[in-house]
């Protein structure tokens, strides 16, 4: 069959099946008495042999090879061209990446845009300084967008570039809670605890509702972080996982502070009433039972009662007093001649 024939059942223009015999990837069997390129069956067939490979990605150079060299393996190729494509796929995402920030930025102009640029580059730069610079700058007439800002600081090592971050992303737009929200399921513990740090430091109904969530956490240092910022929110919900901290020892003087704080200042039922008050004694005076926690936490509970007002902690002081435990019952009675001073 002549060219065009071949052209017609196999796809590929005339064209291109001539630039293949150029490059020795396809020889017809013959010619016609006229001097025509005369193709057989087989010819057909190496042609959407060609065409095959090449819709893998390869080289029509390394095509020749693998239809032409019965040593090459089929693994080596693929591989290549799995490692190639994967490569090139990380380095279109991070472009789209980089362009829908700049579009997010909202520039009027090019100048805009390349202010954008800068602030993103310094952002992922091995630079400390430059990184906190970019940070700081932020909050100017051209802002970075809140998901560069929320990546930064996921993944920032250095603490005073965190924490020109953190003060960013307090100043950013909307977005920041949710976006910070999704670091606290990342598999890495640093990542996670960043993300509620970052989430303690904005302000603002979703803000709160997230660390509300991060309550539930399995990381125990997210739980705390949370239950400490809510704590300074009085937010009673807190309470359960600030009576935890205080048993395994974490943090547990803040955690006591917090409570502290919210017995008398609580927003949730109950809030700033005598309720909210119970309700953290009876938290704290549940896991003083004999036999409830090891020595260590029942007297750093006892401890915690002291900022607690109401007359549910007086009587579980008095009680304390005889405790079996003598550092406990230790505690209890100064606490009690604290209460009862003029």
């Amino acid at each position: 069959m002549l060219i065009g024939e071949v052209a017609r059942r196999s796809g590929v223009s005339a064209r291109m099946l001539r630039h293949y015999e150029s490059l020795g990837l396809l020889r017809p069997t013959g010619r016609t008495g006229a001097g025509y390129r005369e193709y057989s069956r087989e010819d057909v067939r190496r042609v959407l042999d060609i065409e095959s490979l090449r819709s893998l990605g390869l080289p029509l150079r390394e095509v020749g090879r693998a239809l032409d060299d019965p040593g090459l393996t089929p693994s080596a190729l693929v591989g290549d061209l799995i490692r190639q494509t994967r490569e090139r796929i990380a380095a279109e995402t991070e472009l789209l990446t980089r362009l829908r920030r700049i579009d997010a930025a909202e520039p009027a102009g090019w100048d805009d845009v390349l202010r954008v640029i800068a602030l993103l580059r310094s952002l992922g730069s091995t630079s400390a300084d430059a990184r906190q610079r970019a940070a700081l700058s932020s909050a100017g007439e051209v802002q970075v967008p809140v998901e560069a800002l929320v990546q930064a600081a996921l993944s920032e090592t250095d603490p005073n570039v965190a924490g020109a971050l953190r003060w960013a992303l307090a100043r950013s737009d909307d977005g920041a809670p949710a976006l910070l929200a999704e670091g606290l399921d990342s598999p890495l513990a640093a990542v996670r605890e960043r993300a509620v740090r970052a989430l303690a430091e904005l302000t603002g109904a979703e803000a709160t509702d997230r660390l509300r969530e991060a309550l539930a956490s399995p990381d125990p240092a997210v739980r705390g972080h949370a239950a400490l910022e809510l704590g300074t929110r009085g937010e009673v919900d807190a309470v359960p996982t600030l009576v935890d901290m205080i048993v395994a020892g974490r943090n547990d003087t803040d955690a006591a502070d917090a409570l502290s704080r919210l017995s008398t200042s609580g927003t949730g039922a109950g809030a700033g009433d005598t309720a909210t008050a119970d309700r953290i004694a009876t938290g704290l005076v549940d896991r003083l039972a004999p036999g409830a926690e090891q020595a260590p936490a029942r007297g750093r509970l006892t401890q915690a009662l002291a900022g607690i007002p109401g007359t549910t902690v007086t009587a579980a002081l008095r009680e304390l007093s005889h405790d079996a435990d003598r550092a406990v019952a230790l505690t209890a009675v100064y606490l009690l001649q604290r209460r009862d001073a003029p």
